[in-house]
């Protein structure tokens, strides 16, 4: 598998990961700090990634993505349920649970967040829109698995509308209930999502947010 990796290409994406909605704008020193790259390869790849619309530069030697990354992620998008659709149900779980709401969509053997609405809490979980993690941890993580025709071992996890309810598999402080929403087709389109600190997101909070968390499932499948 290695021999099919290209390392510069893995050094340019490396950058543009290292941007977040925390680092939208990062010096020279930074990004290197982030990624652990060299100034000189760091700049030798910048200046290609200007070129093509990734990466762009202020007056000030300040670095931001461009606007090409927008573009793909319109692209990306496109193919999944419109945020339009998504967005009202997930202010309306964030606002009744105190917690973040967020809906997921299995790309090969990821998981990305492709909306979300954060706790209005200041202790909370903080997910941002587009970030990557494991298929095979958390609530999402095996609804997405189970519903996409992976085996999950003990189905015991689901009960009988597909919902799931975990702690700490993602992160040991944090607990989610997670239930699948489908397209009209009968095809699985994401997992909608509510996550929270385990002490305040507890086994109660989330048994009450499961009716409401699969009401919204529902109407989003009627709304696609």
């Amino acid at each position: 598998m290695a021999t099919n990796r290209t390392e510069s290409v893995e050094r340019a994406l490396s950058i543009l990961s290292a941007f977040s909605t925390q680092k939208p704008v990062m010096t020279l020193a930074e990004i290197a700090e982030e990624t652990g790259l060299h100034k000189s390869t760091i700049l030798r790849l910048t200046n290609s990634m200007q070129i093509y619309g990734f990466i762009q530069r202020d007056e000030d030697g300040r670095y931001s993505v461009g606007p090409s990354v927008w573009r793909l992620g319109l692209i990306f998008r496109r193919d999944f349920t419109k945020r339009e659709h998504v967005a009202p149900s997930l202010r309306i779980l964030a606002e009744a649970t105190g917690e973040t709401a967020s809906f997921y969509v299995r790309v090969g053997n990821e998981r990305v967040c492709l909306y979300r609405e954060n706790s209005p809490n200041l202790l909370r979980f903080h997910v941002e829109e587009g970030m990557r993690l494991k298929l095979s941890t958390g609530a999402s993580g095996l609804v997405l698995r189970h519903f996409s025709g992976d085996d999950v071992g003990d189905l015991a996890h689901f009960n009988r509308n597909g919902t799931v309810s975990t702690v700490g598999q993602t992160n040991p402080n944090i607990s989610s209930v997670s239930t699948p929403v489908f397209k009209n087709t009968g095809e699985l389109a994401g997992a909608l999502t509510v996550s929270g600190l385990a002490t305040r997101f507890d086994e109660e909070a989330r048994a009450n947010a499961i009716p409401l968390l699969e009401s919204l499932a529902k109407s989003l499948m009627a709304a696609d």
